[in-house]
């Protein structure tokens, strides 16, 4: 019955984040205001409550991913996920002036 049911849940949100990727990528203005407003903060919420579940405890380690005879320092794979996913990523530099097509490229002064 567990294999079952984490099938459905899997399933269910692999299919609720295809849903929303396709609204980002395709939607139009009105649709993706309506979508940010609502699920944006259930996506903040629902960050906030795993990480919640993955902070250290007083000896340093990861209660959810530490195991009775192996502990797992922090921070686990869980916040260095949401580092690389939240922080990072939205850091990233954009592609090089070499890869962007010629429409995007501007004339820059010259000193």
């Amino acid at each position: 019955m567990d294999a079952i049911l984490g099938t459905v849940l899997r399933s269910a949100v692999r299919e609720r984040l295809d849903v929303l990727s396709e609204l980002a990528g395709r939607g139009d203005a009105a649709a993706l205001v309506s979508v940010a407003r609502t699920e944006i903060p259930r996506l903040i919420e629902g960050w906030r409550t795993l990480l919640t579940k993955h902070e250290a405890d007083e000896k340093g380690n990861c209660p959810e991913c530490s195991g009775r005879r192996r502990p797992q320092r922090a921070p686990c794979a869980v916040w260095r996920s949401a580092y690389d996913h939240l922080v990072a990523g939205a850091l990233a530099p954009g592609p090089a002036r070499h890869q962007l097509p010629a429409q995007e490229l501007r004339a820059e002064p010259v000193p």
